[in-house]
């Protein structure tokens, strides 16, 4: 199994990294990948791709500027992305998209980026992943039109991103609704924690239509921890909860979903086969 998208490098994995890595191969999860959501963060999920390549778990980075920080992309930031972006460990571009949620909190004490700059920012960011010829993970929060018409006119620009499926959805909120919009562009499903909760119908009505080959699996560790250990902090080691979930609303054995996901994320991120 392959957990496509985990934050190892922030601080709540500072004193057990290697038990966490531990405990994904333990559960089966070979594979994680480390995205970036600001220049420093993207370097060190770039360093750590490097450091544990060859561990139980091995790792690999995305590199990008997160839509609410999408105000610190200068010239010189996206350079430096571009840099990032040539090491072999590392595998797209992101976690790059649009935030429309947290403009609007008056109260979250942070400097957010508009709307504006995000929509910006992610336009260069997926012109940067055209030049590279790799694929892109998009966060869409509250903002499925702006993302999808953005998507769908950097898909019409660029004939390689025409050809082949060349990015995901992170963390997919769309729902049913935007489903085939989204499938049609090229783009996989990436599925968290959320699909485990009991009252995620729209997520599970997703589920049972998306078809298996454009599946793929993730934690967003240390965020949306599925059940039965909603409240605690997320880990690899809680992919096959998620893949179990799958199984059961797909009324299709769990092994059929693992190997499925598996392979789409290995053809999504040009991967070893393991």
């Amino acid at each position: 199994m392959i957990d496509t998208h985990v934050h190892l490098q922030l601080p709540q994995y500072n004193d057990d990294l290697v038990a966490v890595l531990d405990r994904a191969a333990a559960a089966g999860v070979h594979t994680a990948i480390v995205p970036g959501t600001k220049l420093r963060d993207s370097v060190a999920a770039a360093g750590l791709a490097a450091t544990y390549r060859d561990a139980v778990c091995s790792l690999y980075a995305t590199v990008g500027i997160h839509p609410t920080s999408a105000h610190t992309l200068t010239d010189d930031v996206l350079e430096t992305l571009a840099g990032l972006a040539a090491e072999q460990r590392v595998v797209a571009i992101g976690e790059i998209g649009l935030d429309y949620y947290w403009p609007k909190r008056k109260n979250r004490g942070w400097t957010c980026a508009p709307p504006e700059v995000q929509r910006d920012a992610l336009r260069r960011q997926l012109e940067l992943a055209s030049e590279l010829d790799v694929p892109v993970v998009i966060h869409d929060r509250d903002a499925h039109e702006d993302t999808l018409e953005i998507l769908g006119a950097w898909r019409t620009d660029n004939p390689r991103a025409r050809e082949l499926a060349r990015g995901v959805l992170h963390s997919y909120a769309g729902g049913p609704e935007l489903l085939q919009d989204v499938l049609a562009l090229g783009f996989y499903i990436g599925m968290d924690g959320p699909v485990t909760f009991r009252k995620a119908k729209d997520l599970h009505e997703v589920v049972r239509i998306v078809p298996l080959d454009r599946l793929i699996l993730e934690t967003d560790g240390p965020y949306l921890t599925p059940e039965p250990h909603r409240g605690r902090r997320n880990e690899p080691a809680y992919i096959p909860l998620i893949a179990k979930r799958i199984a059961e609303l797909k009324g299709l054995a769990v092994e059929k979903i693992v190997e499925a996901t598996t392979a789409n994320a290995e053809v999504l991120f040009g991967l070893p086969r393991r």
